[in-house]
Parts: C-alpha cells; sequence; structure tokens
C-alpha cells in the first residue's frame, strides 16, 4: 500500500533483480520478513519535564519521612517517579526555607535602592573634591621645596627636575 508521499519511489516488486556483485545485491533485503510486524513509523513526542508544586513536594517529603523499614523509600520514588537527588535536593530545600523563617526580620520601611545611590554618588563626590584640595596642596608644598632649593642652590635629588 503506497501513500501519495512515496509514490515517485520505485516498487520493490516492480524493479529489476540487482547485478551480481553490486553493493545492492550484498545487503541484506529492506523488506522485513512477511510474519514480523513493522515497526511503528509515529514519531513519539518528547517527554515534558515534570514539576512539582510545593505541596506536591511537601506531601512526598513527609511519606518519606515516614519510611521506616528497607526498601520502603524506593517503592516511593518509583510509585512517584523520583530520583534520589530531587528527593535530597527538596530536603535541603525545606531546610532553608525553615532556617529562613527563623531568622529574625529587618524591622521599619525598607531601603530605597535610589536613594542609597544618590547617597553614595553625593558621598563620592565629596571626596573627590577633598582629594583634589590635598593633591592641589601637595602640588604647592612641592613647588616650594624647589624655589627654595634653587634659591639655597642645594643639590636636587638624582632624576628630580631642579
Amino acid at each position: 500500500m503506497a501513500s501519495s508521499k512515496f509514490a515517485h519511489m520505485p516498487d520493490a516488486a516492480s524493479s529489476p533483480p540487482p547485478a551480481e556483485g553490486s553493493a545492492v545485491a550484498l545487503r541484506a533485503p529492506a523488506e522485513p520478513s512477511a510474519g514480523a510486524p513493522r515497526p511503528n513509523p509515529e514519531v513519539v513526542p518528547v517527554g515534558r519535564r515534570r514539576r512539582y508544586t510545593s505541596a506536591e513536594k511537601q506531601r512526598i517529603l513527609r511519606e518519606a519521612d515516614r519510611c521506616t523499614k528497607p526498601g520502603e523509600i524506593g517503592a516511593l520514588l518509583r510509585r512517584e517517579g523520583i530520583y534520589a537527588s530531587m528527593l535530597s535536593t527538596w530536603r535541603k530545600q525545606r531546610d532553608q526555607a525553615e532556617q529562613a523563617s527563623l531568622q529574625p526580620r529587618r524591622r521599619g520601611p525598607k531601603p530605597d535602592q535610589v536613594r542609597a545611590e544618590v547617597q553614595q554618588i553625593l558621598q563620592l563626590q565629596e571626596e573627590n573634591a577633598r582629594l583634589r584640595a590635598e593633591l592641589e596642596r601637595a602640588q604647592l608644598v612641592i613647588d616650594v621645596q624647589k624655589k627654595l632649593s634653587a634659591i639655597l642652590s642645594l643639590p636636587t635629588p638624582p632624576g628630580g627636575k631642579p
């Protein structure tokens, strides 16, 4: 039964047999045996990653915590379709959530990010102005020292300008 998609291809029964010694004659026949079922040509859809809600995770963790006999956790994992690594990750997440809930919360209004950035900019501008003034004073002192050494005709340090 040829579909319209394969109408352009010659049927194996109507084509002449391959010549002796040719590569086609050496290969196994492409047709499966008459008694063997043909494989399903349908494309299997790609599995989607399962997402578990927090309620599902908590339920599975409670069940896992109740397991006391050998093999019960393995049966639980198989029944739920999860891996042991997922169970350990969920336990870590649960422990971290418990720790975070026990931490004292900071009271009062939350800090404003924009205001904090503006304050930092102002602080840096003030520091920049202070450092510029300090640099001007240092350059003035160096100029005075140069003039004094020229007046007193003191030797200048090597590599220094008079």
